[in-house]
């Protein structure tokens, strides 16, 4: 008696052997070639089951078996859709495996609420010297020593060639062999979980990668002939054909939740999900589909949307998608700026002056229908209404290093003290934070751009990476592109992989408090909070911002106070954000230029005298009872001279 079928297509274990069905709605003959090109080679025809898949039962095949389809008179081996392990690549023979001979322990774990979330961008090939899930998994227990809440995985849908970022996948339901084998991963799911850490996966729907996609030989229909994508055509998710198609992607999303129990997605390029038809969008059954697979545990689903939709994050009853949080390139291009001094290219329509990082703080994203000169057309939507923290806060991600002439880090180019000053804003701030793999430490290596495919692919591709650069006018000169790092060289991988030895101990250890504090102060984290506002002050105002958190009581407010300029001292504060709790004064509780970060020392913000803002730093000042009087007799004040008789004195 077979049990219920976990995805549509693929091979799945059951009592009586192995079922295999493959969607194919053009194929006149489907044939199953089992263990092929070894003496043990045998085939077994498949029938139709009434829809456009095949189907079969493979009585003498089991956990490990090697196999391969035949369409019609076709002589070549295909490997299968929806094949879950392929060992030797995208291009090579299919692996049955059975997901339920792992043995999970996490059968208490129920999952991390965006409210505790702390992201942490990984790429599996270069987070470690080795680069493998089982390397990586070595490092969870300092991420959650860290205060790290949520590891995202950057893709790992099978991809051809030794290296790549994964965005190129092509077999949607088999995990990329060379960072191990799909029990490699699910034990690194495990273990992260015993650990008090979830684990979502970046998941790309918008296309398939160029090298080694078979869907168009079994089901030409997948691929629509309406849109096109930047890197590709596009899956059909709507017109005459799209309900396989959507089947399968919506299984496909459940099948990461199920199998390999992953706390959600990230939603990659979300504005290339084409579904124009007059049904509920794919990127919202992709959402519910996620929260349906584990309906007993917090799942998140997180989206990039370059337009800045934010109907995305809104509930479906205001004709939303109700996807958890939004990446947010606006607050990173305003801080880039701020942070380098640069402004070309997609940054040249942001200031990176204090307002505009003030702005952000509150409203999320910067552009919500005004035009954006860059595109020549408006850009955003409105947020009113929209909890901060559904916005993904970042100074450094996959794309914005490797955007770059050499990939360098964000904190090689600017000041170590602005940058521990925007690191503190970012990791105290309202919206949901994130960091890209070794930017806790200061990691001293590159991330550029790699993949790794056959000559023709590669030089295409190397070509492409050229003119997509050549937007920043600082790299159109020859002597810059010669010195473009090649996508297709080993060394360019290779360099890239984190030095887990050279590592920043004081920025570590200030990262660590940070976290600390937004975990456990309850204003920071949101459980006290009733408000939050912010300002540019007037002086300096390119360069100084107060970020005010109003508590549930006045002892419970709290007051971020960024300045990425000089020193300045302020005799008086005329923001009514500055103003202290009533019979309170301020207290400095934690500052960016602390010497135990690699700072060169602070001095009290609020002082007798008045305001004493340190160069580039964040300071976090809390209440403390002022014993100072708030209102007393008035001084007397002088305005004209006087003089004394001796009648007077009299």
């Amino acid at each position: 008696m077979s049990t219920r079928r976990r995805a549509p297509i693929g091979a799945e274990v059951q009592r009586e052997g192995v079922e295999l069905r493959v969607w194919s709605p053009v194929a006149r003959r489907v044939e199953a070639v089992l263990d092929p090109g070894t003496r043990h080679e045998r085939r077994v025809l498949l029938d139709r089951d009434g829809t456009q898949h095949w189907r079969a039962l493979l009585r003498d095949a089991g956990p490990g078996t090697r196999y391969g389809l035949l369409l019609d008179d076709d002589p070549k081996l295909y490997p299968d859709p929806g094949s879950r392990s392929q060992p030797d690549g995208p291009h090579g023979a299919s692996a049955v495996i059975d997901p339920r001979a792992f043995a999970w322990s996490d059968h208490a774990w129920r999952g991390r609420a965006l409210r505790e979330a702390v992201f942490y961008e990984m790429h599996v090939g270069t987070f470690t010297r080795e680069g493998t899930w089982r390397a990586a998994a070595d490092h969870l227990r300092e991420l959650a020593d860290l205060g790290i809440t949520v590891v995202e995985m950057m893709p790992v849908s099978a991809f051809p060639g030794r290296f790549g970022w994964g965005y190129d996948g092509v077999s949607l339901f088999a995990p990329y062999a060379g960072y191990g084998t799909p029990d490699d991963l699910r034990a690194f799911v495990d273990r992260a979980h015993e650990l008090g850490l979830a684990v979502i996966l970046d998941v790309v729907y918008n296309h398939l990668g160029p090298d080694g996609n078979y869907l168009p030989r079994f089901a030409p229909s997948f691929f629509s002939d309406r849109y096109e994508t930047d890197w590709g055509v596009s899956p059909r998710f709507d017109g005459p054909g799209s309900e396989p198609v959507r089947d399968l992607v919506i299984a496909n999303a459940r099948f990461w939740i199920d199998e390999y129990h992953f706390d959600g997605l990230r939603i990659d390029a979300t504005q290339d999900v084409y579904d124009f038809d007059d049904h509920e969008h794919i990127v919202s059954e992709l959402a519910r589909a996620v929260r349906e697979a584990a309906p007993d545990r917090t799942t998140l689903v997180i989206g990039e949307n370059e337009p800045q939709r934010v109907a995305l994050v809104r509930p479906r009853h205001e004709g939303g998608m109700e996807l958890d949080a939004l990446w947010n390139d606006d607050f990173h291009h305003s801080a880039a700026v701020a942070l380098t001094g640069r402004d070309e290219a997609y940054f040249r329509d942001y200031t990176g002056s204090a307002q505009e990082i003030a702005s952000a703080l509150k409203h999320g994203f910067l552009y919500q229908g005004q035009r954006y000169a860059w595109q020549s057309q408006r850009r955003g939507t409105r947020t009113l209404g929209i909890d901060p923290k559904r916005f993904v806060a970042y100074l450094q991600n996959h794309d914005q290093i490797a955007n770059s002439l050499d990939g360098r880090r964000l904190h090689q180019l600017t000041s170590p003290a602005r940058y521990r000053a925007l690191s503190s804003l970012v990791l105290l701030g309202p919206s949901t934070p994130l960091l890209f793999q070794g930017e806790e430490f200061l990691a001293s290596s590159p991330f550029l751009y790699f993949a790794d495919h056959e000559p023709g692919l590669a030089e295409s591709v190397r070509k492409g990476r050229t003119e997509f650069l050549a937007q920043f006018p600082s790299l159109g000169s020859p002597d810059a592109r010669s010195r473009l790092a090649d996508p297709a060289a080993l060394d360019t991988f290779e360099r890239s992989k984190l030095d887990h030895q050279r590592r920043d101990t004081a920025h570590l250890a200030m990262v660590r408090t940070l976290l600390a504090m937004r975990r456990d102060d309850p204003t920071i984290a949101g459980e006290t909070r009733v408000g939050l506002d912010a300002a540019a002050l007037s002086e300096p105002a390119e360069h100084a911002l107060v970020l005010r958190y109003l508590g549930s009581t006045p002892d419970q407010d709290r007051l971020l106070v960024v300045n990425l300029g000089p020193s300045r001292f302020l005799p008086s504060c005329s923001e009514p954000l500055c103003a202290p709790p009533f019979g309170a004064r301020w207290r400095d509780a934690f500052s960016s230029e602390d010497p135990r970060w690699g700072g060169r020392g602070t001095v009290p913000t609020e002082q007798d005298d008045g305001w004493h803002l340190t160069a580039e730093s964040t300071v976090l000042l809390v209440p403390e009872p002022d014993p100072t009087p708030r209102f007393g007799p008035p001084k007397k004040t002088r305005t004209t001279p006087t003089t004394t008789s001796t009648e007077d004195r009299r």
